[in-house]
């Protein structure tokens, strides 16, 4: 069975090189054009196009997904199934190619939590479980029929960017069984359950990011986990941005108002909230290099 990957950041590296060693056919992989970035705005290459080079995979970098030479190279390629991980939506032209179909690697266990930032948000609002599933792409967004799904569990002091590597290695596992199950025909397509009850996963804004020290301990603890290490929840700190990676709850009456800060100016800083106080323990200030609570106060006065 030929296959078609389509996929960008490292989180699809992992499926795309789980796929390899399972000894599926790739005949081609489509990622982002490289992109200029960094001060010297030198040209950048998406993580999955450095796998396929180095791997010796045929890679299609279109600009535009309808584009008609892309649409022939792509036809060219005579796939069986395409494969799409942490990629951009596809136009119905492109995902009903294949024979066989298009499925998706989608991190969370659905139908909850559809949209581009799943990850993010099962902690944001606190879950004790997440996942990954596999289904074929259909034309609205993350609600195509579901062939497996595989659940994880969501520690405490879980962070987006742990859970995000959990996820990878479980998607990737996941995803070589959905390959194998559809090229021998062994499996059941489940329709997604249609509810009012769904919560979603929307694309995340810098205004989104700006905690609002008036929540609870809670609440504020689980944005900052939730948004960490990308794109980072972060406050304001003598009118400049402090970003905050990590921090821990302390429960007690605060006895100051909300947003106010008190600090040692040696060991710790803590704000605020409408419950107690969050103890911040990583942070990136404007104009500065991400440190530890304590070197960011030796070399700040407040």
């Amino acid at each position: 069975m030929k296959i078609v990957f389509m996929g960008t950041p490292d989180f699809a590296v992992a499926s795309l090189n789980a796929l390899q060693r399972a000894g599926l056919s790739i005949v081609g992989v489509v990622t982002a054009a490289d992109k200029p970035a960094g001060r010297g705005q030198k040209l950048s290459e998406s993580a999955v196009k450095k796998y396929a080079v180095e791997n010796g995979l045929k890679v299609l970098q279109p600009l535009k997904l309808k584009e008609s030479e892309f649409i022939k190279e792509l036809q060219s390629l005579n796939a069986d199934l395409f494969v799409v991980v942490a990629f951009r939506m596809l136009p119905e032209i492109v995902w009903q190619m294949p024979a066989k179909g298009t499925i998706n690697l989608h991190g969370s266990l659905l139908p909850q939590y559809r949209g581009a930032a799943p990850i993010n948000h099962v902690i944001i609002n606190g879950e004790k479980e997440s996942g990954v599933t596999t289904f074929f792409l259909k034309q609205e967004i993350d609600t195509g029929d579901i062939i497996f799904s595989d659940a994880v569990e969501i520690t405490p002091d879980e962070t987006a960017g742990t859970l995000h590597d959990k996820l990878m290695v479980v998607g990737a596992n996941l995803l070589v069984k959905t390959v194998k199950a559809i090229e021998t025909d062994d499996y059941n397509e489940v329709p997604q359950p249609q509810s009012d009850e769904l919560k979603s996963a929307p694309k995340i804004f810098k205004d989104f990011c700006k905690i609002d020290w008036n929540q609870s301990n809670q609440t504020v603890y689980n944005l900052i986990r939730g948004l960490s290490p990308y794109p980072t929840a972060f406050t304001t700190l003598n009118d400049k941005t402090l970003k905050i990676f990590n921090a821990e709850m302390e429960d007690k009456e605060p006895g100051i108002s909300t947003g106010a800060f008190l600090t040692d100016g040696k060991t710790h800083l803590k704000f605020a909230t409408k419950d107690g106080f969050i103890k911040i323990t990583d942070v990136q200030f404007e104009g500065k290099k991400r440190m530890l609570i304590d070197e960011f106060l030796r070399g700040m006065r407040l």
